[in-house]
């Protein structure tokens, strides 16, 4: 059996099962939420696999919660009726940590998941992060940067084919130490089960599997920008098909979002100094950059020949990262952009106490660093501190470089030096 590899969410959940009766572990499919839940549970229940179990909740689930606990009810959603089981066992044994439920996908009636407020807590799990997987020192801290703290990093030794390499293979645990060819090819049929199985079966599209991989492509080629619902149509329509509706390009969106594929960076509104106009369009990214490459049908070859694409992707990896290591401070992140696009912040990581924005840059030429430093420090000195605090930290992230703070004031931090 491979080696179990730590996750961040791992204290969270240790957290979460001391304060709560369960705990429901959310997020994409392969990444990792049933391994994770493992570790905890002592008996498990996999509702995907077992026709018996899923039999025994409509004929006498009280046999279901009779194991040792904690209990783990994997893929939940295939048999949903248990949800309100697990909140009765919960309100009836007044206890924390009884139940561990996992799932892919976010059942039709979300009214389900609203019941189990005050006793069933929401833990959302994603792909690996450079740090969790290896690639990343984590010399520089996060948390450090929200409290106004210098951070330095060695140089790092990771290049950029490399890092377009973990780009296409991305964050899927299955797939560490795996090669490219052979993740290329897990990641194919990982989408063509989304489009043909996972998609469909959630009910709320018309089963059309060639638009909804042009919706996937579109995502793809629009990663990292605030791209309309509008502009989405066109795309999916493809040369010979009428344009879909606005409804139908929602109801595709919403089949990624409930399926945890997609995770918009929604536009951030500080008060500011000037009557500079903003975007009010979210910033649409995958998941995990993966998703993306695998969409467009490219390799890390086929980035490292488009330095404009391969920038998106990299900016994409970053933010998945960033939301990885945000989330144990329970930090959010959105996105800055000028109406007209001549000015913008691709990340604002904020917390309650404090708040650190981020521009992300490929390349390690000086003079790309310089403008993003620059193009920092401008955006800083619009916001009204007299109704929002100064930013605890300027970062510029890298692809390549050392790690420090400029005599700015702004950090560059190298991706592969990034850590909670």
């Amino acid at each position: 059996m491979p080696k179990y590899l730590p996750r961040l969410v791992d204290l969270e959940l240790d957290q979460r099962l001391t304060s709560s009766g369960a705990v429901l572990i959310d997020g994409p499919k392969g990444c990792g939420k049933t391994e994770t839940a493992t570790q905890r549970a002592n008996s498990v229940v996999r509702f995907d696999t077992d026709a018996a179990a899923r039999a025994q909740v409509d004929l006498d689930p009280s046999g279901l919660f009779e194991e040792p606990i904690p209990i783990l009810f994997d893929e939940w959603q295939r048999a949903p009726q248990i949800w309100d089981h697990v909140r009765r066992h919960v309100d009836d044994l007044r206890r924390r940590g009884l139940y561990i439920l996992t799932g892919s996908a976010t059942p039709t009636d979300s009214q389900e998941l609203h019941s189990g407020a005050g006793r069933i807590s929401t833990l959302r799990m994603r792909p690996m992060s450079l740090f969790e997987s290896g690639h990343s020192t984590g010399e520089v801290s996060l948390a450090a940067l929200l409290r106004g703290e210098d951070q330095r990093a060695k140089l790092t030794k990771v290049t950029v084919p490399e890092l377009m390499t973990r780009i296409v293979t991305g964050g899927w645990p299955t797939l560490v130490g795996e090669n490219e060819t052979f993740a290329r090819q897990w990641l194919a049929d990982y989408l063509q089960q989304i489009v043909e199985v996972d998609i469909p079966s959630l009910g709320t599209t018309r089963r059309a599997p060639e638009r909804l991989r042009r919706t996937l492509t579109s995502l793809a080629r629009s990663v990292g920008q605030p791209v309309k619902i509008s502009e989405l149509a066109k795309d999916i329509a493809g040369s010979d098909d009428p344009k879909p509706a606005r409804e139908t390009v929602s109801a595709y969106l919403d089949a990624l979002d409930r399926l945890k594929l997609t995770e918009n960076s929604p536009s951030w509104r500080p008060h500011m100094r000037s009557r500079t106009q903003l975007r009010d369009a979210p910033v649409r990214y995958f998941v995990d950059p993966s998703i993306g490459t695998a969409a467009l049908g490219v390799g890390s070859k086929d980035l490292l020949a488009d330095p404009n694409a391969a920038g998106f992707q990299f900016e994409s990896l970053v933010l998945r990262d960033l939301r990885v290591y945000a989330q144990p401070l329970r930090a959010t992140i959105s996105t800055w952009r000028e109406v007209h696009g001549r000015k913008e912040v691709d990340a604002i990581v904020e917390t309650p106490d404090s708040w650190v924005a981020v521009e992300v840059k490929l390349t390690g030429d000086q003079k790309v660093i310089d403008d993003a430093a620059r193009g920092l420090l401008d955006f800083a000195s619009e916001i009204d501190t007299k109704h929002h605090r100064d930013p605890a930290s300027l970062v510029v992230v890298t692809a390549m470089g050392g790690g420090g703070k400029r005599a700015d004031g702004v950090h560059v931090v190298p991706i592969t030096a990034l850590g909670p």
